[in-house]
């Protein structure tokens, strides 16, 4: 198990890359998977999660790094006159840092007696709703993931639980399991559009960002838990195993 775990910290950091349509250089993969592999090690904070934006990132020249200083959205632009089309709009950037806070106790409180995949639902799927930085938001999102089932040994120690390997697998299930919340909520934001066609949120919308249903994600969650568990690590210490017989 420990030998199958060095790979499956490999395979589960190029997977969470592949989610995001990225092919990094091995040598990239290699190091978000050495923080991937010490998840539960460092407690969760700001500056912890500046740091792992910044290992997320390859060239930070392009990309303002640290909590965004404007609005955001996840989505399209028009390709006739570039009009944001969102399928996701990002907390407001005013709110950001009460939002993270907010979301950071919580995390202390749940990692108390909590069950641990509810914990992780709460925690991360609270993270990339509120969606802080301009990049690498959906990958922190998954080390919350990572950090919270590592705390609460989910598994023994230094052996990284694959999930992303399972949510890749089930990469469409996953986006429709996101966008449950965040697309029905829409309808309740007014924004409009910049001169860099970006958005700007006109309304209060912060009570979305604090107060959110995540039972949809956390059913995705324990599925992709019993999957990583029934098939993702299985397949690698078989595949290690038949190995060493040839």
């Amino acid at each position: 198990m420990q030998r199958a775990s060095s790979f499956l910290i490999l395979k589960d950091s190029v997977a969470s890359f592949s989610i995001e349509g990225e092919n990094p250089p091995n040598a990239r993969a290699v190091r978000w998977g050495k923080a991937i592999g010490q998840a539960g090690v460092k407690p969760l904070s700001i500056d912890e999660l500046n740091r792992l934006q910044q290992m997320v990132i390859e060239n930070g020249r392009f990309i303002e790094l640290g909590f965004r200083k404007r609005g955001g959205f996840v989505g399209e632009h028009d390709r006739t006159n570039g009009e944001p089309i969102p399928e996701h709009i990002s907390a407001k950037w005013q709110d950001i840092e009460q939002l993270i806070n907010g979301l950071l106790k919580t995390n202390e409180l749940l990692s108390q007696d909590f069950d641990a995949v509810l914990a992780a639902a709460i925690v991360a799927i609270g993270f990339v709703f509120i969606h802080p930085f301009e990049d690498g938001n959906d990958r922190l999102h998954r080390y919350f993931i990572h950090n919270i089932l590592a705390k609460k040994k989910i598994t023994q120690q230094g052996v990284i639980f694959p999930i992303s390997a399972s949510i890749l697998d089930h990469i469409d299930t996953y986006r429709k399991v996101v966008e449950a919340y965040s697309y029905p909520v829409l309808d309740y934001i007014k924004c409009k559009e910049t001169k860099d066609h970006n958005i700007e949120v006109l309304n209060d919308t912060i009570d979305y960002y604090k107060y959110y249903d995540a039972s949809k994600q956390a059913e995705f969650l324990y599925d992709s838990v019993e999957d990583t568990i029934k098939r993702v690590i299985p397949e690698e210490v078989n595949y290690l195993i038949k190995y060493d017989e040839y």
